[in-house]
C-alpha cells in the first residue's frame, strides 16, 4: 500500500500549485523551499528582504516594497469593518503572515504555509482576517493528518483524520457536527477514500450518561441530517479502531472497528489524543491544517523540520484542488 504521505506528493506533483512561506529568513523554510522545487512539488516564493539569498527555482518577495499599492488595497477591502487608515494598512501589508495570506486572498499564489516561527495564534489570525471563511462554512477548524508507522500491528502505514486538535476548544454540538462534516472532506481530498466518521466519547452507544456524552449524541443526530459517509457515535476510541473491539461493543456499526476519520470531543482530548498517537504510538502528525478557509492557509509547529514543511506543502496542495472540485 502506497503511503498517504507519499500519494500527496505524488499529487502535489501533477498539480505544481503555487505556495508561498513567509517565514523566508528561517534555515528550515529555505532548505523546504528548495527541495520543493527541485522534486517538482509546487512553485515556491519565500518571503524575505530583497538581498536574502534563496535556493535555485524559489521566487523571492520582499513583503516591504512588492506590490504595495496592490497590497494595501486588498488589506483595505478584508478589514473593511474595522476602518483601517491607509497608513495602518501600509505598515500591516509589510508584516509576512498578513502579506502570504493577502497574495492568496488576491491569486497571487493558491496557499501558504506558516508557522514555523510565529505562534499558532498570529498564523491562524493572519488567514482569518485576510482570507476568510469559506462561503458556507460555520466555523474554521483543524485536524492532523495521523500516518501510522509500517510496524503498526494492525493498520499499518494507514492515514486517519483527526479532528479537532488544534484550534476549537470547546465545540457546541452544532460546531462539533460542523467539524465532522469538515473532516469527512479533508479526508476525501487527502486520503483518496471514503471517510467513515466516529464521534469519540468516553461512552460507547449508551454505556455511561453524562452531559458531555449527550453533546456528542447530539452532534451525531445534526452531523447526520446531511451526512453522505457513513458516521456514528458514540464511540469510545477503541471501539471506533479495533474490529474486535467493535463486534463487542457496537455490532452492526458502519463506522465502529473501521473509522479512518477521528473526532474528538473537545480540544483537550484532541490534542493530547494526537500527541500519545505520535510520541508513544510512533504515528507521524502533519499539522495543524486548517479547514474551512476561503482558500488554502496552513499552520506550522515551532518544531517542524524540513521534512515537515514539505509535507505540509503537500497537504496544502490537495486543499487546493479540493476547493477547485467543489
Amino acid at each position: 500500500m502506497t503511503s498517504p504521505l507519499l500519494a500527496l506528493r505524488d499529487m502535489a506533483r501533477a498539480a505544481c500549485h503555487h505556495i508561498v512561506l513567509p517565514e523566508g529568513t528561517d534555515p528550515r523554510v529555505v532548505e523546504a523551499a528548495g527541495r520543493a522545487v527541485a522534486d517538482g512539488l509546487a512553485r515556491i516564493t519565500l518571503l524575505a528582504p530583497a538581498d536574502t539569498d534563496t535556493p535555485d527555482g524559489v521566487t523571492l518577495r520582499d513583503p516591504a516594497t512588492a506590490d504595495t499599492d496592490a497590497m494595501i488595497a486588498a488589506y483595505m477591502e478584508a478589514r473593511a469593518k474595522r476602518h483601517p487608515t491607509p497608513e495602518d494598512a501600509a505598515q500591516a501589508v509589510t508584516d509576512p503572515l498578513i502579506h502570504a495570506a493577502l497574495m492568496v486572498r488576491t491569486g497571487l499564489a493558491d496557499g501558504t504555509v506558516g508557522g514555523a516561527v510565529a505562534t499558532t495564534s498570529d498564523t491562524v489570525r493572519a488567514a482569518l482576517q485576510m482570507i476568510g471563511t469559506a462561503p458556507g462554512a460555520p466555523l474554521v477548524s483543524s485536524f492532523f493528518l495521523m500516518v501510522l508507522p509500517d510496524t503498526h500491528t494492525t493498520r499499518p502505514g494507514t492515514g486517519l483524520i483527526f479532528s479537532d486538535c488544534g484550534l476549537v476548544i470547546d465545540p457546541d454540538a452544532t460546531q462539533l457536527a460542523a467539524i465532522a462534516h469538515q473532516a469527512a472532506a479533508s479526508a476525501r481530498a487527502l486520503l483518496g477514500t471514503e471517510p467513515k466518521v466516529a464521534m469519540l466519547s468516553f461512552s460507547t452507544k449508551g454505556s455511561a450518561h453524562h452531559m458531555a456524552v449527550n453533546k456528542v449524541t447530539e452532534a451525531l443526530e445534526i452531523a447526520r441530517e446531511t451526512a453522505t459517509f457513513p458516521i456514528d457515535g458514540e464511540l469510545q476510541f477503541d471501539a471506533a479502531f479495533d474490529v474486535g473491539v467493535a463486534a463487542s461493543k457496537a455490532p452492526g456499526s458502519p463506522v465502529a472497528g473501521q473509522a479512518n476519520v477521528l473526532i474528538f470531543p473537545n480540544l483537550d482530548a484532541g490534542n493530547i489524543g494526537y500527541k500519545i498517537a505520535q510520541r508513544i504510538g510512533g504515528a507521524t502528525a502533519i499539522g495543524p491544517v486548517l479547514q474551512g478557509l476561503a482558500k488554502p492557509a496552513n499552520d506550522l509547529s515551532r518544531g517542524c523540520t524540513a521534512d515537515d514543511i514539505i509535507d505540509m506543502i503537500a497537504v496544502t496542495s490537495a486543499q487546493i484542488d479540493q476547493g477547485k472540485s467543489t
